[in-house]
């Protein structure tokens, strides 16, 4: 038995004021729509179709091809829509279930009861409705005491007892996929528009003596749409809710969950602990027992067991297991920083591999490198990686240590067991296990400072400045 699955897109989105098509804002860091083919990919589902119009090229980049698309030339309302897409419905469809692009926390679990009612109940359409407390705006659904719909009133029809219904009508529905069909065929524009709504199938189906049954969902949060920047926002945290109150119960310590931003595709180790503005975002990964923040952003990192990451940003980048990260460290791409490594206090790293057990404790540059095992890297130490034209390789051997106030002019290497003296700028090779300094020799003058100050008291009582220099 076939299943179809309808997403209307095609809508113009024209209050999001955005050159961005509407089910491509991002939700939890993933675009709406996607969060709405990962629910269905959970359902047994076989075909997907997704009704497009203005901008659809957008829309079509974005999800691909795992799906069919529908063209709705004009945006005619929602049963214009559906009427779009059904010359692509496979002959064998059984049902079809309508959603929305502009939904995106509708569940698995929902579309599949509700699929499942409409299979079990034999009807020609299943509603899906909704208990709320404020349902002002919104259409009632009236339901006898057999499940059937018995009438969908609009708010502005409705009279003061039947606004007393908190029952909505969610605009979501499975069809008999041959009912749906014939009904849409009937359709007449509803207002001066010329727009062709969906919920005017319902009253067809009723008048040719089919049954139209309704399926309240479990959590009324799953229906909230996006058509404006103010319910981007109340969606996002909404779905940030559910995704924080899911981690938690899977072994996740979040401190603060209302200032934790985790995205959809991140995922996180049992007993992690996640200090308050943390954000997580593209497809980090954390393992367990660690602990992230407070204040630290990661994207697309990869964090093994037992690392820390305090007051810090890592990008694209791999820390190992009992690794320490921060405060005030700034991780770029390509890095990778070994087990029982430390990066300290303002450190960026950049494309650089920082060996087991090595440490970068304070105010250091590292960009384009290569350090061992068992490496100190002093404060003010820097790889001098750029002439301005090119980037260049610097290497630190294993067991090595850079003095601080160090630069290394790359490309250069620095060998085994070498040492680096403090204030050192190397710009040729160090062997292995040698001792490289690199700076100018030091003057100094005894007792020069208190004769300069005699001259310059001197010069002073006189009327005229020294012009000695220190």
């Amino acid at each position: 038995m076939g299943r179809t699955a309808i997403i209307l897109a095609g809508g113009l989105g024209t209050r999001m004021k955005s050159s961005l098509h509407k089910v491509l804002h991002p939700i939890l860091g993933k675009p709406m729509i996607l969060h709405i083919l990962h629910q269905l990919m959970k359902v047994d589902i076989q075909q997907i179709i997704v009704v497009v119009g203005q901008h659809r090229e957008q829309v079509m980049e974005v999800v691909g091809t795992s799906v069919e698309y529908a063209i709705q030339e004009e945006q005619l309302g929602t049963g214009h829509a559906v009427l779009a897409a059904l010359p692509l419905v496979k002959a064998d469809s059984k049902s079809t279930v309508v959603l929305y692009g502009d939904a995106p926390l509708i569940q698995a679990t929902t579309i599949q009861a509700l699929l499942d009612v409409q299979s079990e109940t034999a009807a020609a359409g299943v509603v899906l409705t909704a208990r709320v407390e404020n349902p002002t705006g919104l259409g009632r659904v009236f339901v006898d005491a057999g499940g059937s719909v018995e009438k969908i009133v609009e708010e502005r029809d409705a009279s003061p007892e039947e606004r007393e219904n908190h029952c909505i009508n969610t605009g979501i529905y499975a069809f008999d996929t041959r009912s749906l069909g014939e009904a849409c065929k009937k359709l007449t524009p509803s207002n001066a528009q010329k727009e062709y709504y969906l919920t005017d199938v319902l009253p067809l189906l009723k008048q040719q003596g089919l049954r139209v049954v309704a399926s309240e969902i479990v959590n009324s949060d799953e229906i909230a749409s996006v058509n404006d920047r103010v319910q981007l926002a109340q969606v996002e945290k909404l779905a940030q809710a559910a995704r924080n109150r899911e981690l938690m119960q899977s072994g996740v310590t979040m401190l603060h969950p209302e200032s934790t931003y985790v995205g959809a595709d991140v995922t996180i180790g049992r007993d992690t602990v996640l200090y308050p503005a943390t954000h997580l975002e593209g497809k980090t990964s954390i393992g367990e027992q660690c602990i992230v923040g407070p204040n630290s952003r990661l994207l697309d990192a990869t964090v093994h067991d037992n690392a820390t990451i305090q007051y810090s940003v890592v990008l694209q980048s791999v820390v190992g297991e009992h690794a320490s990260v921060g405060p005030f460290a700034y991780i770029r791409p390509g890095s990778t920083i070994g087990e029982h490594a430390k990066v300290g206090d303002f450190v960026e790293i950049k494309n650089t591999h920082l060996g087991k057990d090595s440490k970068v404790s304070h105010l250091a540059y590292l960009g384009d490198a290569y350090v061992g095992e068992r490496v100190n890297i002093g404060c003010g130490v820097i790889t001098v990686n750029y002439d301005g034209e090119k980037k260049y390789h610097t290497e630190v051997g294993d067991d090595s240590f850079i003095g601080s106030n160090s630069n290394l002019i790359a490309p250069v290497r620095v060998g085994r067991g070498a040492y680096v003296c403090a204030g050192s700028t190397i710009t040729n090779e160090v062997p292995d296990d040698a001792f490289a300094i690199g700076r100018a020799h030091q003057v100094t003058k005894e007792q020069y400072v208190k004769r300069w100050k005699l001259k310059r008291q001197s010069a002073g009582s006189a009327g005229r400045e020294s012009q000695d220099e220190f």
